[in-house]
Formats: structure tokens, C-alpha cells, sequence
């Protein structure tokens, strides 16, 4: 049985002991720390103002790359993508012209011109080598042979002539104007292309896979250009900031790994992407050994992708440092 003298002096010779422990847990820095998750919003918008046609998606969805969004009504970019297909089939079919010459009735019409020509100047040519028989035995005047000789000449040239017709309307326009009309049709090809993609941006696409977070519009509702309809969360976009003293800040570096604690979940694991290179709550004054024990430095750390999707933006969090 121990006596009470007995147990007060064992208690005295323990009490140093304990004394030291305290003492070095009370020095000893602490390895966790207090935080929230963070979320760096995707805000979806239009370039183009319009009325908001069909909402595709809610708040809470998950969507992938390519899903559609929304859809804004489109009626006059439709209208005016049909104007410009329409302009670029015109300057197409004028450049085509150009480049093919006249068409080829207007080409037999002169080839039957040109045949005539050939029948009428054949006739003249052996009625002026009759009238040259009969004007060396006197039986015509020289100036009857000088006018047959005259409509022999007049048949010859009007074969050249058409001959002539006949390879200028085959030939295609001058390159000036057919250079001209192919800039037109690139002019007008550039059109159509600014046509569709101002059509096209009226149906906007998740450009990555993400949480639907917020609809910003109902449908009916008019929308500006440029206003934001849908909020998306990126699991890559979420993660966890925290702070910690000044005195810690030394034995931080990024890609260190991290512990992350949540209320009713496992721990997981996330690295550090970010360290401020700022004090938070500084006061104004200048430091001291009292004041510089209160700055803290935020940090941001990454958790894994699997832990994103039950982590909310707000919920608070500890940190725990290796």
C-alpha cells in the first residue's frame, strides 16, 4: 500500500519530467493548418447578343468536351449566311465566263457568217479570173475588171475578219478582269466564311470536361454580348488555399506534397502549386517580434483528381505538412 507521503514524493520527482515535455510540445510548431477549398470559375459566354433559344444543360451536371451548352436564336445569321452563299455562287459563275469566252451558239452563229464569207469570196475569185480572160480579148472595160478585182478583195478580207471573230470569241477575258472577278469571288468566300462562324457561335460547346456551377439566364431571356450564361468548374480548377506563419515559410517549396483533410472523408494527398510572395493581415506598422508573429502567407495546393468532384468551393479544410 502507498502512503500518501510516499506518493507526494514521487509525484515531485515526475513533475520535472512532465514540466520538460509540455514545455518542448509547447515549442514545437504545429503541422497543420487551417483552409478552404477555392474554385476558379469558366465563364461561358456569346460574342453576339441574342435571345436564349435553349438552355441544354443544369446546375450540378457534369459535362464533357463537345456537349452543347446553349443555343441563342440565329434567324438573321442564318438569313445572312444564305445572302452570302448566294454572292459567292454569282462571282463564281461571272469568273467562270470570263475565263471560258463566248458561249457556242454565239460561236456557230460566226462560223456559219465565216462559211458564207468563204462561198462568196470563192464565187468572186473565179468571177474575177473570168472577167481577166475577157478584159485581154476587149470583150469588158478595165474599170469592170478593177470593180470585180475590188469585190474579190472586199470577200477575202471579210474571211479574215470572221476568222479573226472566231478566235478572240474563243479566247477567255483579259487577265485584268478575269484578276479582278477572282478577287471578288475571294472576297466573297471570306464573307461566307465570317457568316458561318458568326452562325456558328450561337451554339456554344463545353470546351472541357467540367461541373456545371451556375446558369446565369433563363430561356427567353435576351442576352448581351458577351455576358456570361453558364459557370463551369474544371476539376483541374479546383483546390485548396490555406496559411501559414512566417516562421514556416522556409520549408515550403512547390510540388511538396501535402495531406488534406475533410470533415466525414479520407485525407487525401495534393502538391503545392503556389506560395505568395505577399503577408496577409500586415499590420502598418513596422515589425517587431510581436507583430512579425502574425503575418501569414497563403498557399495553394492542388489536390488529386480523384478527391475533385466532392470538393466544394467554401468547405473548409486542414492541412497537414509532412
Amino acid at each position: 500500500m502507498v502512503t500518501a507521503a510516499a506518493f507526494s514524493t514521487r509525484f515531485v520527482m515526475i513533475l520535472p519530467v512532465l514540466a520538460v515535455l509540455v514545455a518542448g510540445c509547447a515549442d514545437k510548431p504545429s503541422s497543420s493548418f487551417q483552409g478552404y477549398v477555392e474554385g476558379e470559375f469558366v465563364y461561358v459566354s456569346c460574342p453576339q447578343a441574342g435571345r436564349l433559344d435553349r438552355l441544354d444543360v443544369s446546375r450540378g451536371q457534369q459535362v464533357t468536351n463537345g456537349v452543347t451548352l446553349f443555343f441563342l436564336e440565329s434567324d438573321l445569321e442564318d438569313a445572312a449566311r444564305h445572302q452570302a452563299q448566294h454572292e459567292l455562287s454569282a462571282a463564281e459563275a461571272q469568273l467562270a465566263d470570263l475565263q471560258s469566252g463566248r458561249r457556242q451558239p454565239e460561236l456557230d452563229v460566226i462560223r456559219a457568217q465565216l462559211s458564207q464569207a468563204h462561198a462568196t469570196a470563192q464565187q468572186l475569185t473565179t468571177e474575177l479570173a473570168r472577167e481577166e480572160v475577157l478584159f485581154k480579148a476587149d470583150a469588158i472595160t478595165a474599170a469592170q475588171l478593177d470593180q470585180t478585182r475590188a469585190a474579190a478583195d472586199t470577200g477575202t478580207a471579210r474571211v479574215r475578219e470572221l476568222e479573226c471573230q472566231i478566235a478572240v470569241a474563243e479566247l477567255p477575258a483579259r487577265e485584268d478582269q478575269i484578276r479582278a472577278q477572282s478577287a471578288q469571288v475571294n472576297a466573297s468566300r471570306a464573307a461566307l466564311a465570317q457568316t458561318e462562324w458568326r452562325l456558328h457561335q450561337k451554339s456554344v460547346t463545353a470546351q472541357q470536361s467540367a461541373l456545371v456551377f451556375d446558369t446565369l439566364f433563363r430561356e427567353g431571356e435576351w442576352v448581351p454580348a458577351g455576358a456570361p450564361v453558364v459557370s463551369l468548374l474544371p476539376p483541374r480548377n479546383v483546390k485548396v488555399r490555406f496559411f501559414i506563419p512566417e516562421s514556416r515559410l522556409g520549408a515550403l517549396k512547390i510540388n511538396q506534397t501535402v495531406t488534406i483533410r475533410r470533415d466525414g472523408t479520407r485525407d487525401v494527398a495534393g502538391n503545392i502549386t503556389y506560395i505568395s510572395t505577399q503577408a496577409e493581415y500586415t499590420p502598418p506598422v513596422i515589425f517587431s517580434n510581436e507583430t512579425r508573429a502574425k503575418l501569414v502567407f497563403m498557399v495553394e495546393a492542388v489536390p488529386t483528381p480523384e478527391a475533385t468532384p466532392d470538393m466544394h468551393p467554401g468547405q473548409p479544410v486542414e492541412v497537414f505538412l509532412p
